[in-house]
């Protein structure tokens, strides 16, 4: 597992890309992946933790190990919360003060507003006005320029360095002018070479933008806190005899605890008195209640809707499903997508590319005979109109809302990559039991003989029946309590391993039961009833007959039955373009009838568990491929597969060697999580085109590349809205439809 940390000072991609670059060369990393959205890095390797916080502060930056400490959910969402945008807000406004003061004495004379009559035609008191003006609200936004120079001197310049240079020369080259303005005779410099109010404007309209960004990428992470809010602060459990009110983190495992309707479950925990019916809507978004009984199962942060409960803990704190979750929907968000590499690539060369650029085009504007003023304006142009962010921020905030939306819907990505490659899946691979099937035995055919009725056959064969502990037995067992028949008491029960079952009736009754073959042995059979038994497992039943004494009572056919929305999900991923193919250890036969009535494209019969990892292997020659399954012997395959998929309900095994994690066992969220990766993609894809066309055609326009002049101050507003709109074009996610229906 990666070792989490936070990092601090980030405020571009730049930024990022810095990080990652510096730790990827720290001897025994051999990976890392740095998340700007989130502020967090995840690293992999041997190397020291101090080491690697040693390196990412030697770059300028800050560094902590997650793990350093447990945190609370209400502290982790803390940490998620939005504390930017109050900051901004605040120093935006106060910019906002100075600047129409600053705009009026730099511009109101164009549009003719009075001045005070000392400022009337004395322009050394309006340049002083002016610098005045200026300076305080760089003195207001001074955090661009720490960070900016901070990150230009560490030879690591970002988003931050762009803006505090831009807003620097225009400052400068304004106090310039004014010092020449002083001079007898300074007729070649008027109020128009003043740039007091770009060196403002920039900074003020950067801070607009960072806003809005701000505002926009907090609620990337709004289905984290939300995960985060449904975590419950205290808990009622039975100490010494009485009950009483604890906070969530004294639970302790083996801890018995109540819950009354109406009230959160606390803890993941076993229900050892009581039944309810549950609302598990938060883990799994299926909001339909489900009864709950002892010895059942009940996770945190689900509701109790009727009934009283006690149950025992079992996994407590960092160990429950909802934490599991949080954790596995934020870590996700910590690593990397393959599409964002190229981003990535481009953000470190970037800032250091623009820069170069600027002062080239200063350059080429001189040689062709502009003033140095013209020719600085232009610089400055490119250097407030370039965004890395824009850049930067194009992958991970429409992942980040990807995820988040899977997690509503009970669908868990486990990484970016995940999230990313999932939608790419060409052929998808089904474990047949428990995936397609319920993985349960039931009672699908009952076939009494001419002699009894179907009531009668039910109550011989639950009484034979009721004590063996056979799967099928407990199928026979299960329909005959769900339809109210009353077994009769036997004696000298035998279980015939791989036949069938024998036992006294009244002591003078003999009751059989088992395989058709077993039977035939014992009894000669009416072809009319081996004919019914033949057509049974041709469809892939399995056929019992019963008998008493020496007559045959009927037929039981019991299969296991496929889920009610297998046939639906296999439909739908064939209508994505993906070929559908079931595995299985079942004989041919049986499988095929199987495969038949789900709709698949292939069935593959007879695999051994250690088989199946060999099977996916040949499948992946063919395309990328999924395997989904919810045993443990499917978690090789899962491993093996592009994309494992795991079934919620299954083992914490297959969980753990999958991808994709279904938590409302269903298969149908499937294909929605295919739908949901590719509109993803499609989203980062579009954030992408929009971020390198933005730069592309906005710094040679900056530059004056087809004759024209862009004033800094549209640049720095050009800058501001890009990221703003990489991140609402993200959030359009949230609008997606998953289901496709």
């Amino acid at each position: 597992m990666p070792d989490m940390y936070n990092v601090t000072g980030m405020s571009c991609a730049a930024c990022s890309a810095r990080v990652e670059r510096v730790v990827k060369r720290i001897p025994g990393v051999t990976s890392c992946a740095v998340s700007l959205l989130t502020n967090s890095m995840s690293v992999e390797g041997s190397a020291k933790v101090s080491d690697i916080i040693s390196a990412v502060e030697k770059a300028g930056y800050g560094a902590s190990l997650k793990a350093e400490k447990k945190v609370t959910h209400s502290q982790e969402e803390n940490i998620l919360a939005d504390h930017e945008t109050p900051v901004l807000k605040k120093r935006l406004i106060a910019s906002l003060i100075f600047l129409i003061a600053l705009m009026y004495f730099s511009m109101g004379h164009m549009i003719s507003l009075p001045l005070p009559e000392f400022f009337e035609d004395n322009h050394v008191a309006q340049g002083l006005a002016q610098l005045l003006l200026a300076g305080i609200i760089m003195i207001i936004n001074q955090k661009f320029f720490i960070s900016g120079f901070t990150s230009l001197i560490n030879l690591a310049p970002n988003m931050d360095t762009l803006v505090a240079m831009g807003s620097f020369a225009s400052f400068s080259w304004s106090v310039y002018v004014l010092f020449m303005m002083t001079r007898p005779h300074a007729g070649i410099f008027s109020m128009s070479d003043f740039y007091f109010e770009s060196a403002g404007m920039i900074l003020t309209l950067i801070t607009i933008g960072k806003m809005l960004e701000a505002k926009s990428k907090g609620r990337t992470t709004d289905a984290l806190k939300s995960l985060m809010k449904l975590a419950p602060k205290t808990a009622n459990i039975i100490r010494n005899g009485q009950e009483v009110t604890v906070p969530i983190e004294h639970v302790q495992r083996g801890n018995i605890f109540v819950v009354r309707p109406g009230e959160n479950i606390p803890v993941d925990g076993i229900i050892i008195e009581g039944t309810s019916a549950v609302n598990e809507s938060a883990l799994t978004g299926e909001s339909i209640p489900v009864d709950k009984a002892e010895g059942d199962s009940v996770s945190a942060a689900t509701v109790n809707q009727s009934g009283f409960i006690k149950c025992e803990a079992i996994r407590v704190g960092e160990d429950t499903t909802l934490s599991q979750i949080i954790k596995m929907v934020s870590d996700a968000a910590a690593t990397k997508a393959p599409a964002a590499k190229i981003a990535d690539k481009v953000c470190g060369i970037f800032v250091p590319s623009v820069i170069a650029i600027a002062i080239m085009v200063v350059i080429v504007w001189l040689m062709l005979g502009k003033t140095f003023g013209a020719a600085l304006s232009y610089g400055i142009a490119v250097l407030v109109i370039s965004c890395p962010c824009a850049l930067g921020l194009a992958t991970p905030v429409a992942v980040m809302v990807g995820n988040g939306m899977g997690a509503k819907n009970g669908i868990l990505f486990k990484t970016s990559a995940s999230l990313e490659e999932t939608g790419k899946i060409k052929i998808a691979a089904l474990d047949k039991t428990g995936t397609i099937t319920s993985g349960e035995p039931k009672v699908t055919d009952i076939i009494p003989s001419d002699e009894i009725t179907e009531e009668e056959l039910m109550r011989l064969a639950y009484s034979l029946e009721a004590k063996s502990e056979h799967p099928l037995a407990r199928a026979v067992v299960e329909y005959s309590k769900a339809k109210n028949v009353s077994p009769e008491d036997v004696k000298d029960f035998h279980a015939l391993p791989g036949n069938g079952l024998t036992a006294k009736l009244n002591d003078e009754i003999t009751l059989t039961g088992g395989s058709v073959k077993f039977i035939r042995e014992n009894l000669t059979v009416n072809e009319k009833y081996i004919h019914e038994a033949e057509n049974l497992a041709e469809d892939g039943k399995t056929p019992l007959m019963f008998a008493k004494n020496d007559e045959l009572m009927g037929i039981i056919a019991v299969a296991d039955v496929i889920k009610p929305e297998s046939t639906q999900a296999v439909n739908e991923l064939k209508t994505l373009g993906i070929h559908v193919v079931m595995l299985t250890g079942d004989n041919e036969n049986t499988a095929k009838a199987i495969g038949k009535q789900a709709g698949v494209d292939e069935v593959i019969a007879g695999v051994l568990p250690e088989g199946k990892e060999n099977v996916i292997r040949e499948l992946q020659t063919k395309g990328k491929t999924a395997m989904i399954g919810d045993g443990i012997n499917d978690a090789p395959a899962l491993t093996r597969a592009d994309i494992g998929i795991a079934i919620g309900a299954g083992t914490d095994i297959a969980m753990d060697a999958a991808d994709v994690v279904l938590m409302k066992s269903n298969l149908l969220d499937v294909p929605s999580a295919i739908r949901l990766s590719r509109a993803t993609l499609r989203n980062i894809h579009e954030n992408l085109f929009w971020a390198f066309i933005y730069n592309v055609i906005g710094i040679p326009l900056a530059a004056g590349l087809w004759g024209l002049k862009l004033d800094p101050m549209f640049g720095a507003a050009a800058m501001s809205l890009s990221s703003f709109c990489v991140v609402t074009n993200a959030l359009r996610l949230n609008l997606f439809n998953i289901r496709g229906r």
